[in-house]
């Protein structure tokens, strides 16, 4: 941060701030205009594109710019930066394509969309911060691969859950220990909410009903560790993950395990077996009902006797787990550090390591009956969980991220996970061919093939 904020200042005194173009225009979207426009001096936001064009300059009004020009074209889009005049669109791909851009901030939330927009941002030389989860977790080891190759960064960001999990984890290891937990704070988690439970509190913040209820859900949570997963090396140590629930079973938790519980996360050492985390060479999960929600943790060990007597003198305890927390994510606040730490220091947020660890798979928050046609993330239909990519492709299980839209060949019970056999696909998406070829590339290693 200290690094970043001091070569914004730079930039922004040589007259060069970096430009950024945003693909939505959605509640957190004109909270990231909001933060660029006022609070980070050494970057404009230079563009927006939304499906509604009105969506877009109200995205920009909000920030307190009244003037915007609505761009039909790249070269249009192009003059427009050129002149210093903040543009809008509904066309995604002019964004994409202008120079003048240093990088693009997607966050849709889409994925067959995101995924057309983030390939044309990389074939057109332009660095990709990820506010999509949903994207990254699906498809992002091949994305990344496109990355890698045009020379150009993809990250997810600060802010949301992952990236602080990850800056935590890059701290918790710089000072000597070992992560061998990553982990989230929730205050709700029920599979079977859906948009008219979650109505109330999406109307009273001004949010999307499917959007809240993939949060209480559980489908949001999954989708984030399974990034983080992919960007540390680890797993979960069982489908679904663990998902302590101190509100339904907290008394149980306290017996099984023996605590001493005062609510804090740094009660939650004793859940895990050090052994096993080790066995598995971490895992990523979350716990729920505990403080300091809605933050973060990242639980590690130290072999050293000496550097143990130092942490417990530092009042982190007798170990073996050491617990280490962020207690806020502060979401659009933090994403435009993250566009300049990928900008000015090409220091990536978090991005897969290479082959997917951990998938979200669909799985029936209802019975579903033969015929019909799934519905989206954070709706009626399926919610989304954590499973390990080996099993994932070994049992041929549907990811939730392809879900939407797929016709049910058979009845479904609730809470079984969709495999393949039980879907016909949608015809012609770019999404599933990128996840055919996510498969064989980790695989086989074998060279991409163009996408059409």
């Amino acid at each position: 941060m200290f690094i970043v904020d001091t070569a914004l200042k730079a930039r922004a005194e040589a007259g060069n701030p970096v430009r950024v173009g945003m693909i939505g225009a959605g509640f957190m979207a004109r909270g990231i205009a909001n933060q660029i426009a006022n609070s980070v001096p050494g970057m404009e936001l230079v563009a927006i594109f939304s499906r509604r064009i009105e969506d877009a300059k109200q995205a920009y009004r909000q920030a307190g710019i009244e003037d915007s020009r609505e761009v039909k074209t790249v070269a249009d889009l192009e003059d427009a930066i050129a002149q210093n005049q903040f543009a809008i669109t509904d066309d995604a791909m002019l964004i994409a394509q202008a120079n003048g851009i240093d990088a693009i901030i997607e966050v849709t939330g889409a994925i067959e969309f995101g995924a057309k927009v983030v390939l044309e941002a990389i074939a057109h030389q332009k660095h990709v911060v990820l506010m999509n989860a949903e994207l990254d977790a699906t498809i992002g080891p091949i994305l990344k691969v496109y990355a890698d190759r045009a020379g150009v960064i993809l990250s997810a960001c600060d802010g949301d859950q992952p990236g602080v999990e990850m800056n935590l984890y890059r701290y918790v290891k710089s000072i000597g220990l070992t992560p061998l937990l990553c982990g989230n704070i929730k205050g709700l988690q029920d599979p079977y909410r859906n948009p008219t439970t979650q109505a109330g509190f999406a109307k009273q913040w001004g949010q999307k009903a499917h959007m809240v209820t993939s949060f209480a859900d559980g489908t949001k949570i999954s989708f984030e560790q399974a990034i983080v997963a992919n960007g540390t090396g680890m797993t979960i140590a069982k489908r679904g993950m663990y998902g302590y629930d101190f509100n339904q079973h907290k008394d149980e938790l306290i017996d099984r395990f023996n605590l001493k519980y005062s609510g804090h996360i740094d009660d939650c050492t004793k859940l895990y077996d050090v052994d096993q985390l080790k066995e598995l060479g971490g895992i990523v999960d979350y716990v729920v009902g505990v403080r300091p929600g809605p933050g973060v943790f990242v639980f590690g060990t130290h072999d050293d006797p000496k550097q143990q007597h130092y942490l417990n003198l530092y009042k982190l305890g007798e170990g073996p787990l050491y617990s280490f927390y962020t207690p806020y994510h502060l979401c659009h606040l933090e994403v435009p550090l993250s566009v300049a730490r990928v900008v000015l220091f090409r220091d990536v947020v978090l991005a897969p390591l290479g082959a997917p660890q951990v998938d979200v798979v669909a799985t029936a928050k209802i019975d579903l009956k033969a015929g019909g046609t799934l519905d989206g993330i954070g709706h009626y239909m399926t919610y989304g969980q954590c499973e390990t990519a080996a099993i994932a492709q070994a049992q041929n299980l549907l990811p939730m991220g392809l879900a939407e839209g797929c016709r049910l060949k058979h009845d479904v019970p609730r809470d079984q996970v969709l495999t393949y056999d039980d879907v016909e696909l949608p015809e012609g998406r770019l999404c599933d061919k990128l996840r055919a070829e996510q498969n064989a590339y980790f695989a086989a290693a074998k060279p991409l093939a163009e996408v059409a």
